[in-house]
């Protein structure tokens, strides 16, 4: 008997459930995160929404602390044949020019003298990567060896587990929530259409139009139905999206 033709798959891939992380939780994790050597990356990823592999390929060429901005060009991958290798963003949209929040710059600045103090310890078997996030000793950092540490610092802030991709979710999230316009945050993210911007994070504008519809009509109502509105509560439910 032939073998059955495979059909190919065809349509939009099929979506991921994901809660990011509330408000609270991303201040309960940066809060634990102080004092740890990667600090500024963790921040850097909860304030900016930057990919695991963005993060781990910057170099400090590609910052400007004066001017508060950083040049996202290249990302770490680790692959079959070459191990740990730096390649252009993977779009033409991934690659731009994004604002750091101050406090990032701040970080960034302690980081940078925390790795002068780690260059002269290692003395010469200093690897000169010129990465901005090292190992101790210089080179890129594993991204596996990075989702550890991660891991790490969510049990040790006492947090669920989610994935380190979840934290870029969280910060488009926690964005949207704070009324920050869809295009703004399709930018900063690196989305190529802001309809794709606008397909993952659906599920958080048509909770933000209920909430807006729900104000305006306990406003119109009376007072005994807005009374029963605010009893009745709006359980939040897991997210949906198309990871990307």
């Amino acid at each position: 008997m032939p073998n059955a033709r495979k059909i190919p798959r065809t349509g939009t891939p099929r979506p991921r459930r994901f809660e990011p992380l509330t408000a609270d939780e991303a201040r309960q994790l940066l809060t634990t995160a102080q004092g740890h050597r990667l600090h500024a990356l963790f921040e850097l990823a909860l304030h900016t929404g930057l990919r695991k592999g963005e993060l781990l390929g910057l170099r400090w060429e590609d910052l400007d602390l004066d001017a508060g901005t950083a040049a996202i060009r290249r990302t770490l991958q680790r692959t079959a044949a070459g191990g740990l290798t730096t390649l252009p963003t993977k779009t033409r949209a991934s690659k731009r020019r994004i604002a750091l929040p101050a406090r990032c710059v701040h970080s960034l600045k302690l980081h940078r003298e925390q790795q002068q103090r780690e260059r002269e310890a290692a003395d010469t078997s200093w690897q000169p990567s010129e990465h901005v996030f090292t190992t101790t000793r210089g080179g890129p950092i594993d991204p596996t060896n990075l989702s550890r540490a991660f891991n790490t610092l969510l049990r040790k802030a006492g947090l669920r587990r989610i994935r380190f991709h979840d934290l870029r979710h969280s910060t488009a999230t926690l964005l949207l929530e704070q009324g920050v316009e869809l295009v703004v945050i399709k930018e900063l993210l690196g989305h190529a259409h802001i309809g794709v911007t606008a397909t993952v994070y659906a599920h958080v504008r048509l909770r933000l139009q209920r909430d807006a519809i729900d104000t305006l009509d306990a406003a119109l109502g009376s007072p005994e139905s807005t009374e029963t509105a605010r009893s009745d509560g709006d359980e939040r439910p897991p997210c949906t999206a198309l990871v990307r």
